[in-house]
């Protein structure tokens, strides 16, 4: 697969498939990842205002020299902002530190509201949250009024402020309750996936429904190790001449989803841009090898709340995505 192939957005723009991620990574490390990603050949970096570094994603980007319109970039609402007066701040505060006037991707990172605390009129910091034995309380109704911050973040597609508005760590039922109220539809997303959470059925569904799968944790971090190196990725990797991430980042493009590894060391950041062709029998190989094991998530906050908030509802009666796609197929 050639390394500047782009996928469709529903509303038209095409995005460069593969993405630098740059969370969680120690201060001073982002710059220069981010310049040498861009040398290597990256059109497209994914950050966000939670990770704490976008200023040094900006200037990363600066010191490329790459024009900024060559390069998509795509930042995150912050789960302090979701109040709908504080959406606007909280995109002017990513453009300022990114040094840029426009973001091609503005994402909900998580459907989540903090508490906070603070004056009228300025930008909740997270020191403007509560805790409560060690864990952030969280504002119930406003994380489930989530529509009141999309209509909000549509107004910045409006003014010009951002080119195309997503999601991330939404599961089926919330996307469909964005869905029926928009006026301008999800265009991503971005969700956990990788061979140890490959979550088949709901990327077939974001797919029906015009939604493009972004998959953070695209190699599923140290506990996905042992399917990174698993004999069956090892002997795809030794027929093409690359490591298991690469195989691993290949499968997921040729699924249809968008990955975005996260690396801040200068071979991997260039062997993850040089995806191979796997062969349909290869690309099952690998489906078959997800299958066999449990899938295990690497990220799940919702123990970290206060109070316990089930961010992705996988049990839930009615609200999983097990039970709404039985809804679907009318077997519920």
């Amino acid at each position: 697969m050639p390394v500047h192939t782009t996928y469709k957005l529903s509303n038209g723009l095409d995005i460069p498939s593969i993405a630098l991620g740059t969370w969680m990574s120690a201060p001073g490390e982002v710059e220069k990842a981010v310049k040498h990603a861009i040398e290597s050949g990256y059109k497209h970096i994914d950050c966000a205002w939670g990770y704490g570094n976008e200023a040094e994603v900006g200037e990363g980007i600066k010191a490329s020299g790459v024009p900024r319109d060559q390069i998509w970039i795509t930042s995150k609402l912050f789960e302090l902002h979701h109040k709908p007066e504080h959406v606007e701040l909280a995109v002017r505060d990513s453009l300022k530190k990114l040094g840029t006037d426009y973001l091609d991707m503005y994402l909900l990172h998580y459907p989540v509201a903090w508490k906070t605390v603070c004056p009228d009129g300025v930008l909740p910091q997270k020191e403007h949250t509560p805790m409560v034995d060690g864990r952030l309380v969280i504002d119930i109704p406003l994380s489930e009024d989530f529509l009141s911050t999309w209509a909000a973040m549509e107004k910045l597609v409006e003014k010009g402020l951002v080119r195309s508005i997503g999601v991330s760590n939404f599961n089926i039922y919330k996307l469909k309750k964005l869905i029926a109220a928009a006026k301008i539809k999800p265009v991503a997303n971005q969700i956990e996936l990788s061979i140890q959470n490959p979550q088949f059925e709901f990327v077939d569904w974001l797919k029906r429904n015009q939604i493009l799968p972004q998959a953070f944790s695209p190699l599923g971090g140290l506990a996905g190790q042992h399917l990174r190196q698993h004999p069956v990725v090892l002997e795809i990797g030794k027929k093409y001449g690359v490591h298991g991430a690469v195989v691993l980042v290949s499968w997921l493009l040729q699924r249809g989803i968008q990955p975005l590894p996260k690396s801040v060391f200068e071979n991997e950041i260039e062997a993850n841009i040089k995806p191979v062709d796997l062969t349909k029998e290869e690309v099952e190989r690998l489906s078959d090898l997800a299958r066999s094991f449990p899938s295990k998530r690497v990220v799940n906050p919702s123990s970290e709340y206060e109070p316990f908030y089930d961010v992705y509802q996988e049990d839930h009666p009615e609200f999983s995505d097990t039970a709404q796609l039985l809804l679907e197929k009318g077997t519920a």
